[in-house]
């Protein structure tokens, strides 16, 4: 009976020890303003007191008729970096491609992405402190990153709003088609080595909000079609959980809304999560927990003076 006992308390031990969890924290869509500006970097440190493995920031640090000077890139690099915890960073539409436009200085887009890449991306390393090592994509595209938590793999992905700069002309612009095979390569070896590897789960980080409602009417945008349909394809063939992060439209929420085009039905091992935006700050934390159904559980964090603004605007949607 003794036997018996300790072996049972034994498995109940093992039981126990098998169930860890992982945290990481996202923002996006910010700072946008002297507000936000000055209480960034509050947000940063009350997110690092709760001790997240990194921050990943969805792209999109300033407003879109901000200038896209050199001086602006490195005061928000330096903001960036001094976070308590690693910080991985994705470039958004308001940093490159709307960099055309006159009130963001009129500059070719192309080359503001490039200063990006020189300010941000010189080194295999998130921001932050400590810096955090990274894989990145070999080539042209250092922006493309990966690493490892716990059982899920990241990856980052440079797709910005609106329509991944596909171009207003019905066809695509040349850096679009540049761009697009190597993300969907990067996208596509994600998910490969995961398999291989046997991981519980992969989350995807990119700026652009792919407008989920007009792919699942069949009117997707051509600069997110090829991108959803590997998505699509790839998370089906997935045994595992899928969570993909993104801002550009200002509208924090978690749902479902990868569509399975045979049937019309959520795609179940699909989550998205959209990060706050201007005019509200805010966070969401996110924790891996391998006894949950679903992988990911999620606590989403208004911060601030407009958090309470936040709060009735969101009950009143």
């Amino acid at each position: 009976m003794k036997t018996l006992l300790c072996a049972l308390l034994c498995l109940l031990l093992s039981g126990f020890a098998a169930a860890e969890t992982w945290r990481f924290a996202v923002i996006g869509d910010t700072p946008y303003d002297d507000y936000e500006t000055s209480e960034l970097p509050r947000m940063l440190d009350v997110i690092a007191a709760e001790h997240p493995s990194f921050i990943v920031h969805a792209g999109d640090l300033k407003a879109s008729t901000t200038v896209c000077s050199d001086e602006l890139f490195r005061s928000r690099r330096a903001l960036l970096d001094a976070a308590r915890v690693p910080l991985i960073y994705v470039p958004g539409d308001n940093e490159w491609t709307d960099c055309r436009f006159g009130l963001a200085g009129g500059y070719d887009p192309r080359e503001r992405l490039d200063k990006l890449r020189e300010i941000f991306f010189a080194e295999a390393r998130s921001l932050g402190q400590p810096p955090m090592a990274l894989e990145r994509q070999a080539g042209s595209y250092p922006e493309h990153q990966r690493w490892r938590l716990g059982p899920v793999l990241f990856l980052t992905l440079n797709v910005p709003g609106p329509n991944s700069n596909y171009g207003n002309a019905v066809e695509p612009s040349a850096e679009f088609l540049a761009r697009n095979p190597r993300l969907i390569e990067w996208l596509s070896e994600g998910f490969a080595r995961a398999r291989q590897e046997r991981l519980a789960g992969v989350v995807i980080v990119m700026q652009a909000n792919p407008s989920f409602a007009h792919d699942a009417k069949g009117l997707a945008h051509a600069g997110y079609r090829q991108l959803l349909d590997t998505l699509r394809r790839e998370t089906v063939a997935f045994p595992g959980q899928v969570l993909l992060i993104h801002g550009d439209t200002h509208w924090q929420r978690i749902d479902q809304p990868l569509r399975n085009p045979l049937n019309g039905r959520p795609i179940a091992n699909f989550t998205r999560l959209e990060t706050f935006g201007y005019p509200f700050l805010g966070w969401v934390k996110v924790i891996i927990d391998s006894e949950h159904a679903r992988l990911f559980r999620f606590e989403v964090r208004a911060y601030g003076e407009r958090s309470n603004v936040w709060q009735r605007y969101r009950g009143g949607r």
